[in-house]
């Protein structure tokens, strides 16, 4: 008799331990099943900002994942074009949404105005050259200038219209050196490969080895304005949509003006 109920109890815990691991591995399944990944392509000068609001949004929205594209707004234009995946799309400059919009590849439904930034010059830390604005550029000691190349980073386009409303760009149009992306250009002048260099302010901020010698007016270049909108072809629309939303929110706003940028009205 005894061994009986032995036997019955040793089966009783057996069975409830298959039947705990049954059930917790069901809800891993489920879990797992449920997780969406979604993958923002945006401008490289977003790069600092965004990777610090991964980790709140992904703690408010455990069943999303995010990962980042980041590159010259032109350049990943041409990709979505192209037909590499992409979730949202967050762009330096509007050009490059407008041709977007244009070709159908966005939801115009969700396009909003995230953004705004500031253009500055910048030398390297330790530079001996009188470089106090932008028409110090055209002193015969200042050899090289990093800009971003116009036609596909939006720094570039924004840097033109500076020295051409200054009327200097011609006068300079020899020492440009031109980057693929704003960050390419900061590297530049980190590194001692440019006298000078144009960025945003908000990657001058991040950079201990630069330092800024000058703000462009507002009425030098078009209206620095970064616009985000979801892709048509992405397969997980709804968490996208939640990501543009969740980046209007304080949170993530607080950690965009702690590196500079404006928030669009």
């Amino acid at each position: 008799m005894k061994r009986r109920y032995f036997l019955a109890f040793i089966g009783s815990i057996v069975l409830s331990c298959l039947l705990s691991l049954g059930i917790n591995l069901f809800s891993s399944t489920i879990a797992t099943a449920q997780t969406q990944t979604i993958l923002i392509s945006a401008a490289a000068s977003l790069k600092d900002a965004l990777e610090e609001i991964k980790p709140g949004f992904e703690k408010a929205h455990g069943h999303i994942k995010v990962n980042y594209n980041f590159g010259a707004s032109g350049a990943l234009q041409q990709q979505i074009e192209q037909g590499a995946p992409a979730d949202v799309f967050l762009s330096a400059a509007t050009k490059q949404m407008d041709a977007l919009a244009k070709a159908g590849l966005i939801d115009t439904t969700t396009r909003r105005n995230l953004l705004t930034n500031r253009l500055v010059l910048i030398v390297p830390k330790n530079s001996a050259l009188k470089i106090s604005d932008f028409r110090s550029l055209t002193n015969s000691n200042v050899q090289r200038i990093a800009v971003g190349e116009p036609r596909s980073v939006p720094v570039g386009q924004y840097s033109e219209e500076v020295l051409k409303n200054l009327g200097i760009l011609e006068q300079i149009r020899a020492k440009l050196v031109f980057a693929n992306s704003v960050r390419n250009v900061l590297a530049a002048v980190e590194t001692g490969n440019a006298d000078a260099g144009i960025v945003y302010i908000t990657d001058a901020k991040i950079s201990d080895q630069v330092k800024v010698v000058a703000t462009a007016a507002n009425n030098l270049h078009s209206p620095i304005i970064y616009p985000i909108a979801v892709i048509k072809a992405s397969k997980n629309p709804q968490a996208a949509k939640t990501f543009a939303q969740y980046l209007t929110r304080a949170a993530a706003k607080n950690i965009f003006e702690k590196f500079g940028f404006g928030i669009a009205r």
